[in-house]
């Protein structure tokens, strides 16, 4: 699929992945769309890519704001072609420890940021893309979603994170074959320790350490070759109903 021309959501673009996205697409040539709950990042964000990007204030969990800023994506170059959600949040707590069991409303958070969010942007891009004119081989859309390697490999106190990814890559099939019919793809990208505002919160040290585990490139992972492989998802037709793990060859640990 062609990026010129056409117009794209990045559910999350403010920072990290989806801003790296944002950047990477637009680049492309592609009309962004950055959708955020974080106002003056997004802003500042599009401010710097300049013409052909646009901020929407934006929570995955409401319909009627995601509603919203897909809207504003199909109402621009070429209808709505690509949406990339990288919109998530992280929380640790063991089942049960010393101060008794796990958060219920802390689980409840993430697995509705990270599971119901995504499929709440997923849904709506595609119901838009539907209504896209097929291109030469009959492509209307690609929505891309974020898990992660928890989703496989989650460690200790990552019950929560790891079930709503787990979630992600799980709907990443049959969403898929949900919307072969309308020449609209869903693949999902796993990515393993990258070096996101999230992570960056961590002492230097314990960053030191995550890097130390990954066996080649022993390093965090860059958000631009998280971007990277994006825009060869857009690329490539024949990556459909796939979960690709982006980790260095990296199996975690339990802790």
């Amino acid at each position: 699929m062609e990026l010129r021309d056409r117009s794209v959501l990045v559910a999350g673009g403010a920072s990290g992945l989806g801003a790296a996205t944002a950047r990477r697409l637009h680049a492309g040539g592609a009309h962004v769309v950055v959708a955020d709950l974080n106002e003056a990042q997004g802003k500042e964000l599009v401010a710097a890519l300049g013409e052909r990007a646009e901020f929407a204030a934006t929570d995955v969990t409401d319909a009627g704001q995601v509603e919203r800023a897909v809207a504003r994506a199909s109402g621009g170059p070429g209808g709505l072609r690509v949406s990339v959600c990288c919109a998530g949040v992280g929380w640790a707590e063991r089942t049960t420890g010393r101060n008794g069991p796990h958060s219920l409303d802390a689980f409840r958070t993430v697995v509705a940021v990270n599971l119901v969010g995504t499929f709440n942007v997923l849904r709506l891009a595609a119901t838009a893309m539907a209504a896209n004119d097929p291109d030469g081989e009959g492509e209307r859309g690609l929505c891309v979603n974020t898990a992660s390697i928890a989703a496989f490999e989650g460690q200790i106190g990552q019950v929560a994170y790891a079930a709503s990814k787990g979630g992600v890559a799980a709907m990443t099939l049959p969403a898929a074959r949900d919307l072969a019919s309308l020449g609209i793809r869903v693949c999902t990208v796993a990515p393993g320790v990258f070096a996101t505002p999230m992570l960056r919160g961590l002492p230097e040290q314990a960053q030191a350490s995550l890097a130390e585990a990954i066996p080649f490139p022993r390093r965090l992972g860059r958000p631009e070759e998280y971007a990277e492989l994006v825009a060869h998802l857009v690329a490539n037709p024949m990556l459909n109903g796939e979960v690709v793990r982006l980790d260095g060859a990296l199996r975690m640990a339990p802790r």
